[in-house]
């Protein structure tokens, strides 16, 4: 795959893209158990009240009988939603020494990895959680994920292709692949993707948020404030925004290469830095 003529993104604004990478989830159902509670997946992730609340309805289950693979699995999920990451690292680890063949199992656990910053641990893993006669796309979307994480944005991108040959036009992984090209500073090529997952009808407001602030990089303000309005209001759309406008402005790093491009459009420097809101790093959890 050819390089960038710019170099791939460093500094402040990196870490906004990575985190609006999506790991996603097991996307292979689950048998029911007899139990209600356990065999109810979690909640979404927006929802952190229910989720902290599923959590602790599990817990004492969980307890009870760590060998319960569905309850495991839930909830491990349910922690990763909220952001604990190092306990559901140790949930799914015990059960990946009771499973090492269970594929579900090892791709939950590789994902856990990688929200924890087990990089390498996670790779490993990921590698043993599906295989070529039987490819699963949310895999290989995590191993996009990691590849983008670990700095080889080509590889990340061969897997996100590979995932898209079988689920076209996937919002979670189109959008995965938006931000790898941003990463590389492959700017057209990164709104084209991200515009294409958020038309899709199943895209949720994390896939429109990592659009708006690619369009925010290229300095499209008005089209990130309208993308925005989607799924905030009007002042929270602006405010965001305005946020995003001062952050990409304090970025050394963007606002010098920004400067040596060609054409008219140039983002001016600001003092001010502020946080940027981007979308979460886990889409079906």
């Amino acid at each position: 795959m050819s390089r960038s003529a710019y170099s791939p993104l460093r500094g402040t604004l990196a870490p906004a893209l990575l985190v609006a990478l999506a790991l996603g989830g097991c996307n292979n159902p689950l048998p029911s158990v007899s139990d209600p509670i356990a065999s109810r997946p979690p909640p979404p992730q927006s929802d952190q009240v229910a989720l902290r609340a599923y959590a602790e309805q599990l817990e004492p289950k969980y307890a009870q009988n760590a060998d319960d693979r569905v309850t495991a699995l839930h909830y491990a999920q349910a922690l990763r939603g909220l952001g604990q990451h190092a306990q559901a690292v140790a949930v799914l680890q015990g059960l990946a020494v009771k499973n090492p063949h269970d594929m579900p199992v090892l791709a939950a656990y590789g994902k856990a990895l990688a929200d924890a910053g087990r990089l390498q641990e996670a790779q490993s893993v990921l590698e043993r959680a599906h295989t070529p006669d039987r490819p699963s796309w949310s895999v290989l979307s995590a191993q996009g994920s990691v590849a983008d994480q670990m700095g080889d944005h080509a590889g990340a991108q061969h897997y996100y292709s590979a995932a898209l040959k079988i689920v076209p036009n996937q919002p979670d992984v189109l959008s995965n692949l938006g931000l790898s090209y941003a990463l590389e500073r492959k700017m057209p090529q990164a709104e084209q993707a991200l515009r294409l997952a958020a038309d899709q009808p199943s895209a949720d407001s994390r896939v429109r948020q990592n659009l708006a602030l690619v369009l925010s990089l290229e300095g499209k303000y008005a089209d990130a404030e309208q993308v925005s309005r989607r799924d905030m209001t009007p002042i929270d759309a602006a405010e965001n925004v305005a946020q995003l406008k001062q952050t990409i402005a304090g970025s050394p790093t963007w606002s010098q290469a920004e400067a040596a491009r060609p054409g008219p459009r140039r983002i001016a420097r600001q003092t001010a830095d502020a946080p940027v809101r981007t979308a979460s790093s886990d889409t079906d959890q």
